[in-house]
């Protein structure tokens, strides 16, 4: 896709030259010949660079308008001037302009400002990525035959712009998928948008999904973009479809097949470029039967399906898991724990219902609560058999759990704990999210966040 460039100056002549350089070089140029002009196709185009004049001849002068863009807009911003001099070049700087250039306009000048700029905001894109990455690597696990399949799918189907329904019971690596898919993808350098449908409040869902305008609402003290606008021209991740209201469903649909919204409090059509990718644990036809999803969002969504297999259909990957999420919790501070081959022997014998997600929290409950280097098979089969939560070698429950904790910083030690007692409680309620809410004190979308965060659901 070229890289749209913005020029907002309100003399014709300028805008016709500045367009035909651009042209040339391989942009797409959008004019205005107002700041206020500006502002609107900001509002509603997915532009890379803006170049602004300084001196305009309306209501809002360049100066006004950088302060408005680099407080509202992520991007670059030239500014390009008549009558400049350092003073101005330096105030213009100081309010946040990628460059200045003077007039009469250089050719070579303008084509090496925009092509810096492009390039800053890129290094920035990609810091965002690594730092969303972080923590974050989208490798599916695994040499089983059902495995190999989905990743010979995931390669298929990457590459192109098809929408993609992923489908599997909890904790089987549905997101995992989703990454993998981008990660493939030719939107790779773009940041893939997740909105995670369960977790948002009902009220709140409209605003997340296509942004808001100041003053739409009670707390809008600033406008705001949504996951739709963020997504343009990218991959937006919808996780936990199922769970969305039939009005939310409703309003979801119009813009997947338009692809165009309007903000929250707006009257401003904008139009977006989204690839989508959805995730699900319920069965949508059962869903649609009961009345409680939409047929015809169903089939918009699933152009091309992708099953995840549960654990119990590749228990023959259990030991690379293992070995997978063990290297991750020491990555966070937890000690080497290594399994004998009686001890893998008999994780691959018990049957996992809650998947990968229940491994990995077993085999950190494991590294925690065991105090010995290596874990055997008579420790996994008691934890499993009784679920139990204190130590398991036999010593003193409380000396044994408090030296463990102990071999961990604070920080590292609240999170543990935090982390063990949402999981209990969760388990005791029966996973009932609601009632575990409810007995913790928390309300249900932040409870669900911390879950999430927490890798337990």
């Amino acid at each position: 896709m070229n890289k749209r460039i913005l020029l907002i100056d309100d003399e014709i002549s300028i805008q016709e030259s500045l367009s035909g350089i651009l042209e040339d070089e391989g942009f797409s140029s959008i004019c205005a010949s107002s700041a206020e002009e500006g502002m609107e196709l900001l509002e509603t185009r997915n532009i890379d660079l803006v170049l602004l004049d300084i001196w305009l001849g309306d209501n809002m002068d360049g100066m006004t308008a950088l302060e408005k863009i680099r407080e509202k807009f992520n991007m670059p911003v030239i500014m390009i001037s008549g009558h400049g001099t350092i003073e101005t070049a330096v105030q213009a700087t100081r309010k946040g302009a990628f460059d200045f250039i003077e007039k009469p306009l250089s050719y070579d000048k303008v084509i090496l400002a925009i092509s810096n700029g492009l390039r800053f905001a890129k290094l920035e894109q990609e810091n965002l990525l690594l730092k969303q990455g972080s923590g974050k690597k989208p490798v599916l696990t695994g040499k089983s035959e059902v495995i190999t399949a989905l990743k010979k799918q995931i390669e298929m189907v990457a590459p192109t712009d098809a929408w993609v329904l992923i489908r599997g019971d909890h904790g089987t690596g549905k997101e995992l998928v989703a990454q993998s898919i981008h990660r493939k993808s030719l939107s790779r350098d773009l940041p893939m948008i997740e909105v995670n449908c369960a977790a948002i409040p009902e009220e709140l869902i409209e605003s997340e999904l296509f942004g808001h305008e100041k003053g739409s609402f009670t707390g809008a003290h600033t406008s705001k973009r949504g996951k739709f606008d963020q997504a343009d021209g990218g991959i937006l991740f919808l996780d936990e479809i199922g769970d969305m209201s039939l009005n939310t469903q409703a309003k979801i649909l119009r813009i997947l097949q338009e692809q165009k919204f309007e903000r929250v409090g707006g009257n401003k059509t904008i139009q977006v470029n989204v690839r989508v990718l959805a995730a699900t644990n319920k069965n949508l036809e059962e869903e649609i039967e009961a009345g409680n999803f939409r047929a015809d969002l169903f089939w918009r969504l699933n152009v091309v399906p992708i099953h995840v297999p549960r654990l119990k259909e590749r228990l023959e990957d259990i030991p690379m898991l293992v070995e997978s999420l063990m290297l991750n919790l020491v990555k966070k501070g937890l000690k080497r724990k290594d399994f004998t081959d009686k001890a893998l022997k008999a994780l691959m014998e018990h049957s996992w219902p809650g998947n990968v997600r229940e491994l990995r929290n077993f085999i950190e409950r494991l590294a925690i609560m065991c105090p010995e280097p290596k874990i055997t098979d008579n420790q996994v089969r008691l934890f499993l058999s009784s679920n139990q939560t204190g130590p398991i070698d036999g010593n003193d429950g409380n000396n044994s759990t408090l030296s463990n904790y102990l071999n961990m910083d604070f920080k590292t030690a609240k999170k543990m704990f935090e982390k063990e007692y949402l999981r209990l409680k969760l388990d005791l309620n029966g996973h009932n999210i609601s009632k575990t809410a409810d007995q913790v004190g928390l309300e249900r979308s932040h409870l669900h966040k911390k879950l999430k965060s927490y890798e337990i659901i």
